[in-house]
Formats: C-alpha cells, sequence, structure tokens
C-alpha cells in the first residue's frame, strides 16, 4: 500500500441503481430495448444475419446497476461530474507523487533523440521520403528531398549538424507538419499521408492525408498542394474511416466511409476539382465485415477488403484501365481468409482455405473468380507455406524481382526472401530465412516504397538491443557482409552490458501447454535474485486478436527497470505468438477457450512467484491495455492475491453487457472473437470470466489504475468507470489497495501520436506503480 492512507481522501462514490439491468437474448418486440435507438422502424441487432445458434429465450436479466454511465453524446451532466470527481480524487491521491512523475518523464525525454529523423526511403518519384522530429514539439512532420541530390543519401545525413533549423539533405521539404494541423487543437492524430503519383513531369505535386481532431476515429479528408502549401481539397463535412488511396494519376482519390455503428462499410471515388458527387463504388451491407483499401505493391491494382474476423472476400480494380471495375478475386467463403498481392501477372495470396491452422502461400493467374486456380507456392516438391503448425506466414511484399515474407517460426517473428527465375516467372527459384544473432529478437519489415528496389529494409531489435534498419540485398540474403545498417536507434545514457534478457517457457495448469516468458532487467538486480533475495517484478501481457507481444526493445521501460525491477512479458494464448493455433480453437483462447488467456496469465504469475522466486505478491504488478485490459480483470478477479498493483489502459472489461448490445460501435464484429452472449452457447461462458461480473465479494484487490478516453469509440469510457466502481463496492475496503480512474476528457483511445502527452501519461501511470510497490522514494 502507498504511504498515502485513503482514509484521508475518500474515493467518489458512484451511485447504484439496484434494479439497474440488460437483457441478453430475444427480445419481444413489446421490449423498449428491441427498437434500436428509439426508432420503430429499426429492430435493435441481436446476433448475426447468418448465425444458426439459439438466442436465450426469454432473454436473461443481468445486473447492470451503473449502466447509468453509459451517455453516448456525452453531455450527461451527471455522468460528467462523475468523471470529473474521479480524475480529481485520483489527482489528489497521487498529488505528492509530482516530483517522481516528473523525474520520470525527464529521464524518458533524456533518453531520445528529440531532433531526430526516420530512415530517407525512396519513391519512383525521383524522391527520399522520411519524417523529423524536434525538441519540443510533439509531433512529426514529413519531409522529402530529391534522391538526384543525395545519392549517398547516409553520407550527406552523416554531416548534419544535429540541429531543428539544418536540413538532413539536401533540398529538404517539408510536405507535412502535424505540427502545425495540431495548433489550437485538444487532439490531432494524422491517419493516412499519402504523396500523389507522379504527373507529367515526373513530379509528386501533392499529399493527401486525414485527421482524427476529435479522438472518435472519425476523420477529415485534405489535398495539399506541397510546393505552394494550399488545400486544393478539403469538405469539412465529409466523414472518412482515415484510409486513403490515390488512383493511377494525381486527380483520383478512393476513401471508405463508415455507417452509425463506426463500421467503414462503403468505398468512394473522389475526383479532384469535380463539381459532381463522389462515386459510390463499393457498399457492404453484413454487420460482420469492414471495408479496407489498398494498393498492390507495383501500383497496378486497387483491392477493396471486405472481412470479419474470419471470413474475407477481396474485389481487384485495374488502375490501368480508366473503365475499368471493380472484379472479385475470390468470392466469400465461409471461415476462409486470404489477401492479396500483385506481381508479374499473377495473383500472391495468403489463405487458410481447406481449414489449416495457420496461412497458406498461394499463386494464381490474376484473373476475376480466380479461386479454382489457386495453387501452393513450392520450391521443387516443398511448399513454402503449408498452412501446417511449424510455420506460419503473416503477410507478403512482392518487388519485381523477389517477395518477401513475414511471419513465425520457432515462436519469433522471421523474414523470408523469395526469388525467382526471372522478373517475369513465378517460378520459384530460392526460398531463405534471414538469420540474426541474438536468440530472441523482433523483426519485421521496415519502410520500403519502391516495387523495382534491389534490396529490402528490415527493422530489428531485442530486448536489450535499440531498433536499427537494415539494409539486405534480395540477391543475396544470407550474406552478412552485404548488408547495410542504415540507421540506429540512439539511447542517451544506455549501456547494452548493464542489462540482460532471457526466453523460458512456462508450463500452463493444463499440463500440456508451454507459455513463453520473455524476461528483461538489470544484471545486477538479477545478482540479488541469484542470492535469494526476491525483487519487484511487472508482468505485461495481452492475448486477443492473435496480436503479438514482441520481445522488442523500449526506451520507456527503463525508468523501471533501472529502479530495480524485472520486466516480464508472458506471451499467452489469444496471441499469436505461436502461430495461429495459439489464438484459435480448440487448443488456443478464442470463443469457448478464451480462458486460457487469463489462465496462462496467471499461472506465469505464480510461476515468477512460487517456482522462479523471482518476486513476492506483494512486489509483483501487472499491466495489459484495450483488450490487454480484459486480461488483467479478469486474472485480477481470478487470483487477486497475487498481485500488489495493476494498471488497466482503456481496458474492455464490460464484456457482457457490452456484447449485448449491437448499437455500441464495433460490437457486431467482435461477436467473432469473443462470441455472443444474447445467444445459449456463449452467454454463460462470457459470464464467468467477464470482469465487471465476477468481481469477488469481500477479497483483498491490488491497488488499481485505469485509464479511458472520453471520446472512445473502441472501449467506451463507461467501462473502466464502472469497473472501478464494481472494485470499491465489492472488495474489502480495509484490506484492497486504492481504486484509480484517469479518464482523458479531450481524447479517445491510447494514442502515441502526440509524444510528449503520451510520455506524460505514461510518467504517470509508472508513478502509481512504483509508489503501491514501495519504490516511489
Amino acid at each position: 500500500m502507498s504511504s498515502t492512507s485513503k482514509e484521508s481522501i475518500a474515493a467518489p462514490v458512484a451511485r447504484r441503481d439496484e434494479k439497474g439491468f440488460v437483457l441478453a437474448g430475444k427480445l419481444p418486440p413489446s421490449d423498449p430495448g428491441y427498437w434500436a435507438d428509439g426508432e420503430r422502424s429499426k429492430p435493435s441487432i441481436r446476433q448475426s444475419a447468418g448465425s444458426a445458434e439459439a438466442l436465450l429465450d426469454p432473454p436473461v436479466r443481468i445486473s447492470d446497476p451503473y449502466g447509468w454511465m453509459r451517455d453516448e453524446d456525452r453531455t450527461d451532466r451527471e455522468v460528467l461530474d462523475h468523471l470529473e470527481k474521479e480524475n480529481a480524487y485520483t489527482e489528489r491521491l497521487t498529488s505528492r507523487l509530482g516530483e517522481l512523475r516528473g523525474n520520470l518523464y525527464d529521464e524518458m525525454v533524456a533518453a531520445i533523440k528529440e531532433t531526430d529523423y526516420t530512415v530517407p526511403t525512396a519513391r519512383e518519384d525521383g524522391y527520399l521520403y522520411y519524417s523529423r522530429t524536434f525538441a519540443g514539439k510533439s509531433y512529426k512532420s514529413y519531409c522529402r528531398a530529391p534522391l538526384a541530390d543525395n545519392e549517398n543519401w547516409i553520407e550527406t545525413a552523416g554531416k548534419w549538424d544535429g540541429s531543428a533549423d539544418s536540413p538532413v539533405l539536401t533540398g529538404e521539404v517539408a510536405y507535412l507538419d502535424v505540427n502545425r494541423l495540431a495548433e489550437g487543437r485538444k487532439y490531432c492524430a494524422p491517419g493516412a499521408i499519402e504523396p500523389s503519383p507522379p504527373n507529367a513531369e515526373g513530379v509528386s505535386e501533392f499529399v493527401a492525408y486525414t485527421v482524427d481532431f476529435s479522438g472518435n476515429e472519425v476523420t477529415e479528408l485534405f489535398v495539399k498542394n506541397v510546393a505552394t502549401g494550399e488545400i486544393v481539397d478539403h469538405d469539412p463535412d465529409l466523414e472518412t474511416y482515415g484510409d486513403v488511396r490515390w488512383g493511377a494519376d494525381d486527380r483520383t482519390l478512393f476513401y471508405a466511409k463508415m455507417d452509425e455503428q463506426k463500421r467503414p462499410d462503403r468505398l468512394y471515388r473522389r475526383i479532384i476539382g469535380s463539381d459532381g458527387p463522389d462515386e459510390l463504388l463499393y457498399r457492404e451491407d453484413d454487420e460482420l465485415y469492414w471495408v479496407g483499401l489498398s494498393k498492390s505493391f507495383d501500383g497496378e491494382f486497387l483491392f477493396v477488403s471486405s472481412g470479419s474476423k474470419e471470413t474475407s472476400e477481396t474485389h481487384f480494380l485495374d488502375l490501368k484501365d480508366p473503365d475499368a471495375k471493380l472484379q472479385c478475386v475470390a468470392k466469400r467463403r465461409k471461415k476462409v481468409l486470404y489477401y492479396v498481392d500483385h506481381r508479374a501477372g499473377n495473383w500472391y495470396i495468403t489463405t487458410n482455405v481447406g481449414g489449416t491452422p495457420n496461412m497458406q502461400l498461394m499463386v494464381s493467374e490474376a484473373v476475376a473468380d480466380s479461386e479454382d486456380r489457386w495453387r501452393d507456392v513450392a520450391l521443387g516438391d516443398e511448399k513454402l507455406f503449408d498452412g501446417g503448425y511449424d510455420r506460419s506466414i503473416d503477410a507478403l511484399k512482392s518487388f519485381r524481382s523477389h517477395s518477401v515474407a513475414t511471419g513465425r517460426e520457432g515462436g519469433l517473428p522471421q523474414v523470408w526472401v523469395i526469388s525467382y527465375d526471372d522478373e517475369t516467372s513465378a517460378n520459384v527459384k530460392s526460398f531463405v530465412r534471414l538469420e540474426f544473432d541474438e536468440d530472441a529478437f523482433d523483426v519485421g519489415l521496415g519502410t520500403n516504397l519502391r516495387n523495382a528496389a534491389d534490396s529490402v529494409v528490415v527493422s530489428y531489435s531485442s530486448l536489450v538491443t535499440p531498433s536499427s534498419s537494415i539494409e539486405i540485398p534480395l540477391d543475396a540474403p544470407t550474406d552478412a557482409e552485404a548488408r547495410t545498417v542504415l540507421k540506429e536507434q540512439e539511447v542517451a545514457g544506455y549501456d547494452k552490458s548493464q542489462y540482460a534478457c532471457e526466453r523460458v517457457t512456462v508450463r500452463s495448469r493444463d499440463g500440456e501447454t508451454e507459455i513463453p516468458v520473455s524476461i528483461v532487467y538489470r544484471a545486477d538486480t538479477m545478482d540479488q535474485v541469484r542470492k535469494g533475495a526476491t525483487v519487484p517484478t511487472h508482468l505485461y501481457g495481452y492475448g486477443s486478436y492473435g496480436h503479438c507481444m514482441e520481445a522488442s526493445f523500449s526506451i520507456t521501460r527503463r525508468a523501471l527497470l533501472d529502479r530495480g525491477m524485472v520486466y516480464v512479458i508472458a506471451h499467452v494464448r489469444g496471441g499469436g505468438e505461436m502461430g495461429r493455433q495459439w489464438y484459435e480453437e480448440p487448443k488456443g483462447a478464442k470463443y469457448l477457450c478464451k480462458k486460457n488467456t487469463f489462465n496462462d496469465f496467471v499461472d506465469v504469475a505464480r510461476w515468477l512467484t512460487e517456482d522462479r522466486k523471482i518476486t513476492t505478491p506483494e512486489q509483483l504488478s501487472c499491466e495489459g491495455r484495450s483488450a490487454g485490459g480484459l486480461l488483467i480483470g479478469a486474472s485480477v478477479n481470478q487470483a487477486p492475491e497475487l498481485f500488489r498493483a495493476a494498471l488497466l489502459g482503456v481496458p474492455f472489461v464490460d464484456v457482457v453487457p457490452t456484447m449485448i448490445d449491437a448499437s455500441i460501435p464495433l460490437t457486431i464484429v467482435e461477436w467473432e472473437e469473443w462470441g455472443n452472449p444474447n445467444e445459449e452457447k456463449y452467454h454463460q461462458y462470457m459470464m464467468e470470466y467477464s470482469p465487471i461480473n465476477n468481481v469477488r465479494p469481500g477479497a483483498r484487490y491490488p491497488s488499481c489504475l485505469l485509464t479511458g478516453g472520453l471520446h472512445d469509440p473502441r472501449v467506451q469510457y463507461w467501462e473502466p468507470s464502472k469497473l472501478a466502481a464494481e472494485i470499491r463496492h465489492q472488495s474489502d475496503s480495509e484490506t484492497s489497495g486504492p481504486v484509480c480512474i484517469k479518464i482523458d476528457m479531450a481524447a479517445g483511445h491510447f494514442s502515441a501520436s502526440d509524444r510528449y502527452k503520451y510520455l506524460r501519461e505514461l510518467a504517470f501511470d509508472y508513478a502509481f506503480l512504483l509508489d503501491q510497490l514501495g519504490l516511489a522514494e
């Protein structure tokens, strides 16, 4: 417990409506909840159109005593007053930590190179593109410089004096300064930033970009003349999803719009300077499916994807043909995912067709309705990616002469280079995996903008190795001597020799599953453990959507390591660290296997305290954000005695009440992740782990800090607010730690676009954590 007495600063007491409830299952038309948003012509959606599962009938009441906190308009005075009181309470309780917060923030800022630049990368238009940051400025400035004046850009950049006023490269032009966009705004998050295709003179004259000024992930679309700075196209009434792509010329744009539930469902073509309305090209009416857009790396095709979490379909538009119409690559088939790239007249397809546990790599002629033509990409008789358990592919980028695949093998991210007989052939000549010296690492593609490039840039780091961008020749990927380190992350005051890391596995409670665990620490801290001492330890996890928590480098993590903490990442099921089987049923953590995520996390916590004996429950903290907040909420409910403190960032914790209600943005698409609690098949299982519904009466709970954003469309602000109130009401107030909420009244979902704000928020979180662990001094 912190030295601040809870009794001396009383927490807000939220009004508790014991009669409040929500209904799960089939609603009769006479029920007010049957009609969505009060519209008598629009029944509330209780399950997806294609579901064959039985709805709960009669419906089941679920207690919701804090349901009044939900205010879609964000104008209810009682709700806003309550949030302000919560923020004030948290500030009062932690006000004495101001110096520590300041120290943490200063350390984090001092460790980064504030005035810096990213690796310049050539586009087909003859320019090198990169971004810059400047000391004291929160956002990036996007720049370009002529390739002809910077043929050896490494040498040119090496002569840069390091100042904000000096150009990094000869002829540098800032074509978009986000700092200027953010002036006078409470919130600013750029989305897509796309230079236009070269005009007749070979110059990219414009840049199209989208910006979210509210935090609700609705963006405005702008087109700017790079030379003059003039905004040549902007409709303030046009709300877009955030992504934008140019057509074959610099007058045609494609963008997506959203429905009332913040689901991107329509694709439009916009002609700059045209007086006519934008042309609707595609509309997806199934609420499970989201529309996305991309371009093939060679720029020949626009791809329009429509996908749920289990099924996808892609249409293509031939950008070389002004009269072309959208055509389908392969019609959707239930539970078949596929993603498409194009090279040399062929589709390259990553897919799980046939029900393979992982994605396969296939190829076919680039024609419509191609599904019957798909064949395995193979070297001789060996399939490169057969969809089996040992090797998985996540994505493919096809250069003119080679393809580069990213995926996983041996529990780690990997990169493979595929070479062909020639630039027009689909016959594989070689297939090699890039090798690195460290046993555990994070590697992926860096910024690659030229389809005709003869090298690929990868980004590499590990828990103890700062990030570097490495250029690797495509025709000699295994030649370590031929690799060029383009840029290394500079970390002031960092001495790698003082730190160490390890990768271990922990046996889960099922007696079969080995959970990968990454551990990083200062060497002198682990020396204490080897002598029999226990040390403060922080356990981090996520475990949803098949997303991986990689063993990558973090500047901000040093703030904990240098105070004697061990930092642990539990690669729990629900992520994709061991391939899609780590995520999918029957042995992963989705649907009716979701509890595996929480069980794995708790098992790792027990291993740290009982088997490895690095720490004790009084010295152990935990953290998760968004769906990772669900992980923390469910794990703390399962074993509150294991943790001293918990950070829950924008946590998805009101699981069942949220997933019942399709009028809440993003709910319907999430039914293919968690299940639908309106249905008999999933209801009871989800009720058994939903954090808001499983707070343990009379239990001793750890100190908790829950954060959120008032305008967050992904995890609504009322989720952390309701859970905090429920924990205070149910837990043992004498032995439990304080429960604090911090709601950003001007922001949405967690964002790092404003780097100084991000560091201030992290310093706040870490100060709370350190204080609860007795490390505030």
